[in-house]
């Protein structure tokens, strides 16, 4: 049950992020590259001051390279991607990929995936295929999706290298810091808009729902493992689209009634399933 809530209040966390960055760049005028680089910044502050208080910070461990390029992808293509995507279809594009990226990761690993566990995989698969569906609405912008793909496989190989870390709090703090130095090479190349309501929004989200919330991911991640991670993250489309109508008033259709119902039986199939 501990480890059901946390995850239920990792996700939720998640999914604020698409909602505070769509809030920034459309209702606050905000741009991307700030956005990204105020975030990081904002998370690292709070988790270095954390990591000391709990008894030190080292940015050196063996992964570390890969968790900080991975998150750095992942968070500028997050940020570049919601110029023009919707909150619900980009969180949607971003963990159908990171699904991808961590069972692909879990086979090259040769974990042991039960038979149900690849059902509940398909059945939530099932339901993004729905959501994407030609339709009522029109397909995403290809640049933006390309965006969003390659934040995607950031946040895949960044999860899956989390799995080895033993100090969660510090190896995400570790991460942050050392990822700013990166979008700060990106906003000196692309210098874009900062605005106060903007800079509001990209703090919430880099302090408390990325900073804490990635820390607490990578508490829960040896738990849940890479491919009951990779389906229970497919939630998040479904909440982000949801907070996306109560925040944004984008209103979601009858396809996601469908979809909602084939990802949370697609889950509730994979954590049922014994390795």
């Amino acid at each position: 049950m501990r480890l059901i809530l946390l995850t239920v209040l990792t996700l939720i966390a998640f999914a604020a992020n698409s909602v505070l960055n769509r809030l920034a760049l459309t209702d606050a005028s905000m741009g991307p590259a700030a956005f990204a680089l105020i975030r990081l910044v904002a998370g690292a502050v709070v988790l270095a001051g954390l990591s000391i208080m709990s008894g030190g910070l080292s940015l050196r461990a063996p992964g570390r390279v890969t968790g900080v390029l991975s998150l750095a992808v992942y968070m500028l293509g997050f940020s570049f991607a919601y110029i023009s995507l919707p909150a619900g279809l980009g969180a949607l594009l971003l963990f159908g990929g990171v699904q991808v990226t961590m069972f692909a990761g879990a086979v090259l690993a040769k974990e042991p995936i039960p038979a149900l566990r690849w059902a509940g995989s398909g059945v939530a698969f099932a339901g993004l295929a729905v959501l994407l569906w030609p339709g009522s609405a029109a397909a995403p912008a290809s640049v933006p999706a390309l965006f969003m793909l390659a934040a995607a496989i950031g946040w895949g190989i960044y999860s899956l290298n989390g799995r080895a870390e033993s100090k969660p709090l510090n190896a995400t703090a570790a991460n942050f810091i050392l990822a700013v130095p990166i979008a700060a090479l990106v906003f000196a190349f692309r210098a874009d808009a900062i605005t106060g309501l903007g800079v509001a929004y990209a703090v919430l989200s880099g302090a408390i729902t990325s900073g804490l919330g990635y820390a607490l991911w990578y508490t829960i991640l040896p738990d849940l493992g890479a491919t009951r991670g990779a389906v229970a993250q497919l939630t998040v489309p479904l909440i982000a689209a949801l907070g996306g109508f109560v925040v944004l008033a984008e209103l979601p259709d009858i396809r996601f009634a469908i979809a909602a119902a084939l990802v949370l039986g697609g889950v509730l199939l994979s954590m049922r399933a014994k390795a």
